[in-house]
């Protein structure tokens, strides 16, 4: 008994006349990347650092699909396992080539690095101690870019593996990667988070930050995995081994952290409000001053009122002009949710549109080179792991175990319905059902 894998209702698409578009990409963000820190250094270092984050939420989002994909033992992600396992190895060393420019300007970025605060008494520096020290600040960059590099590297290695020999080995290898890899994944995002973003105001603390963090960035992974999925079967290159499933989970998940996404950060804000501490509610009074509590009423309804409600219906997960348009609108989303919380403090008066150009070209840039170096990775290997003893429960297949009869020998295969009426006290189980 097998199900129907899924049938693309539109054309086939093609992507010939895209094939230069990262080149362009890389072309216009580097002219305006280069523009950008000719004119001023410091807003060149804030829109690097704010494009930074945003494809470092990508890539360690699709580190968690793969992490959890191991940890669960799910079959329904086995297609989208391998464009996932590409994603991730991005974090690292790619990633890690790019957070230069964030190590050279850091003295620039981060106000406690300046010598006057390094020197002077400051008892929200002194309290996060040794954390909040150049030292600290550089060594936890190495050791988060070498965690991510070894369980990427080391997941994605034995997984294309098992399409090799597609042996049992490669899946207990993986799966013992990711039992140490969530740990670790769950302690480097969270320190990246707080030193490389939340560090922007040093005074400020927030023990969900981390949470935070990564809400928002497995909500946008999702949305992306959709629409590649969807775009990577239109040109023909997994067509035929997808299957409904696949589309409804991703779709299911995107929403289920929209709802996630949505209670870390009231709960942050409703915390912070309801305790009203000077320590904590400058970094939200800052944050309703102009142009910014416009784009905090954005947010809300933006990130989450009108994906919640959109995607109440069951069958709006299936829709996929509906789900291509919010994979546009969660970058839009997410890049907005990365200045609300970065861009405030080089410009407390509001949201800074004269600059928007120069965010812009970094985010071009940097996502014009991870794309081309994930199709280059994409191209040299196979499209899904095609010898993962899942693979057929992920099209919707099921194969059924031959029945004994008297002597011993093999008689026809029985559904799974008849094997459970076979079972002592199946009547009363059918009853119930």
């Amino acid at each position: 008994m097998s199900a129907r894998p899924h049938q693309s209702p539109v054309q086939p698409l093609d992507l010939s006349k895209w094939r230069q578009a990262p080149n362009c990409a890389i072309a216009m963000g580097l002219a305006l990347a280069l523009a950008g820190a000719l004119i001023n250094l410091k807003q060149f270092g804030y829109s690097w650092l704010l494009a930074f984050m945003f494809f470092l939420s990508l890539t360690l989002g699709a580190l968690f699909l793969v992490l959890m994909h191991h940890l669960f033992d799910a079959g329904w992600s086995v297609p989208i396992r391998r464009t996932c396992e590409h994603v991730a190895c991005l974090a690292s060393p790619w990633l890690a080539v790019f957070f230069l420019p964030i190590a050279l300007l850091a003295s620039r970025l981060y106000p406690w690095m300046g010598p006057e605060l390094q020197a002077a008494p400051d008892h929200a520096l002194h309290a996060k101690w040794p954390l909040f020290t150049k030292p600290a600040f550089f060594l936890v960059a190495i050791f988060c870019f070498v965690a991510w590099y070894l369980i990427s590297s080391h997941l994605r290695k034995w997984s294309l593996k098992q399409d090799e020999t597609g042996s049992a080995r490669c899946t207990h290898a993986m799966r013992r990667w990711s039992a140490v890899g969530i740990f670790l994944f769950a302690l480097t995002l969270s320190l990246a988070a707080i030193l490389w973003m939340k560090a922007l105001e040093h005074q400020w603390f927030s023990t969900m930050y981390g949470v935070y963090y990564f809400a928002g960035s497995v909500w946008l992974t999702l949305a992306t995995v959709y629409a590649l999925t969807r775009t990577l079967e239109r040109v023909g290159v997994l067509r035929g081994i997808l299957h409904e499933h696949q589309y409804y989970f991703l779709g299911s998940l995107f929403f289920a952290f929209t709802v996630f996404y949505a209670y870390i950060h009231f709960s942050q804000y409703f915390i912070i409000w309801n305790a009203n501490v000077p320590e904590e509610t400058f970094y939200y009074t800052l944050r309703e001053r102009g142009s910014w509590y416009g784009v905090s009423l954005v947010l809300i309804f933006g990130h989450f009122f009108l994906p919640f409600l959109a995607l109440l219906r069951i069958d709006a997960k299936h829709h996929f002009p509906l789900m291509a348009f919010f994979a546009g609108w969660a970058w839009l989303m997410h890049y907005l949710d990365l200045s609300f919380n970065i861009m405030p403090t080089l410009h407390p008066e509001g949201f800074p549109f004269a600059w928007v150009w120069l965010d812009l070209g970094c985010l071009a840039l940097i996502g014009g080179v991870l794309t081309k170096v994930f199709l280059k990775h994409f191209r040299a290997h196979a499209p899904y792991p095609c010898k993962d003893p899942r693979l057929g429960e992920a099209l919707g297949q099921y194969h059924p175990k031959p029945r004994l009869i008297s002597g011993g020998e093999l008689g026809e295969t029985e559904t799974i319905e008849e094997q459970i009426e076979g079972l002592p006290g199946s009547e009363a189980k059918g009853g119930a059902r």
